[in-house]
């Protein structure tokens, strides 16, 4: 059964579009266990076979009309009153630089044909009006037309709340913050292959929750790539396409042994680390093996409230990440990245931290060395709080999927026998691929409805 539902959508109009057996799984909504900031109103959890998630879509606007639209000459702008009252203003300049018409627009492609070297940024305007078909039509100075349609208008308006809205429509930004209370969300690994709800469910808890467990993979080799081609591609790096994570001799990365991995992000020593990554589990260890998780930027949330010097460290000074082997083929990797980063509102956009690869070459001031291991210290300790870990065991054909750029994962150590060694498959995909995937499987799913 897919795990989660759109919560935008009236649960009437959901059961009337998925089967008898979907419908019977979703359940009331359950408070989430303790989030670090509050949630938004429009997301809603549901409880599915024991397991929490959530999901959020977009929901295609209703139709707007148009009362009234009128040139300000002065300001340069068109504006819009719509029929229920509100207003919205319109630059010139950018209404003619994204004019629809076929030889401004290449339609096929939704890509600009108009040049910037042929754009007036200072035009005026000759006319503008409501068509009769609740278009707005504007003529300028040239002669040259265009007609814009109502909704595209009004999903472009650009008041905060409209621009805030657009960008969460494009890039859900928003998350669920989750500690040790977290039932990581489920589903099935055949349902998510061949059902674009399905799909789409989990994908969305990807995003929101940073991890999403499928069940009912073969307990054999092929399974990430397969999972990967319902999305795109691959991410190839020097590890492989996929790559198989056992005991080797003379190991090319700390992963390879059966010693405990510390909580981590993967490769930082990349500039452009992966974003998704899946393990699916072939065969478990005789005893050990427990995977741990943590959701990096609660904890860093965290650490801000509670040490804003360590976390102003963090976010600003650049460390040093090294790899160096020969796998798929010979590498020699370095990167300099901060260990928190956050976007240009102060938002945490990224966790780059994995002990194991962090260089002892430390490219900083004297004065700064201390301070920045003080600060690091209270990040980890923030993060190996027993009420922050995760912990779960995989079981052969259990594939889990996460954001590494968000989460931070680990392993206790474990033993194994000849007849029985642990096995995981893994594999790495970029979010451009995977979001990609979600607007193509959101768009679809909402035509069906």
């Amino acid at each position: 059964m897919w795990l989660s539902t759109f919560s935008r959508f009236a649960l009437p109009a959901l059961q009337r579009s998925t089967s008898a057996m979907t419908c019977r799984a979703l359940k009331a909504c359950s408070r989430p266990g303790q989030a670090a900031s509050p949630l938004p109103a429009r997301l809603t959890f549901v409880q599915l076979r024991g397991q929490q998630t959530l999901g959020s879509a977009s929901l295609p606007v209703a139709g707007h009309s148009m009362r009234h639209v009128r040139a300000l000459g002065e300001e340069r702008l068109v504006e819009v009153e719509w029929e229920d009252g509100g207003h919205s203003l319109y630059p010139f300049t950018w209404l003619r630089d994204n004019c629809q018409c076929p030889l401004c627009t290449l339609q096929s492609a939704q890509a600009r044909k108009l040049l910037m070297s042929d754009l007036d940024i200072h035009t005026g305007v000759d006319i503008v009006e409501v068509t009769n078909d609740n278009k707005v039509s504007i003529v300028w100075p040239d002669q040259h037309t265009s007609v814009f349609d109502a909704e595209w208008l009004k999903k472009r308006c650009f008041s905060h709340s409209a621009r805030q809205a657009m960008q969460e429509e494009l890039f859900l930004n928003e998350r669920y913050y989750w500690d040790r209370k977290l039932r990581i969300p489920t589903a099935d690994y055949q349902e998510v292959l061949h059902d674009d709800k399905a799909a789409l469910a989990w994908l969305l808890a990807l995003r929101r929750v940073g991890i999403v467990y499928l069940k009912g993979a073969p307990a054999e080799q092929g399974h990430v790539a397969r999972l990967a081609e319902r999305i795109g591609y691959l991410r190839l790096t020097f590890y492989g396409h996929t790559w198989q994570v056992q005991d080797k001799y003379m190991a090319n990365n700390v992963a390879y042994t059966s010693g405990r991995l510390s909580l981590h992000t993967d490769y930082p020593a990349l500039h452009f680390a992966p974003g998704v990554q899946f393990l699916h589990c072939i065969n478990q260890a005789v005893d050990g093996g427990e995977s741990e998780v943590v959701d990096g930027f609660h904890m860093a949330e965290q650490l801000h409230r509670e040490d804003p010097e360590a976390f102003d460290t963090l976010t600003s000074l650049h460390v040093d990440f090294t790899d160096t082997g020969t796998d798929y083929c010979d590498f020699m990797l370095q990167s300099k990245k901060c260990i928190i980063d956050v976007d240009a509102e102060g938002r945490v956009a990224r966790i780059n931290y994995n002990n194991a690869t962090r260089d002892s070459v430390l490219d900083l001031p004297l004065h700064q060395v201390q301070p920045f291991y003080r600060a690091l210290k209270a990040y980890v300790n923030i993060m190996n709080r027993p009420e922050n870990v995760v912990t779960y065991q995989m079981e052969p054909g259990d594939i889990v999927t996460f954001d590494n750029w968000r989460l931070l994962h680990g392993r206790r150590s474990y033993i194994s026998r000849p007849d029985r060694l642990r096995h995981l498959e893994g594999a790495y995909l970029d979010w451009d691929e995977v979001m990609s995937r979600l607007r193509l499987l959101r768009s679809s799913v909402h035509e069906d409805m």
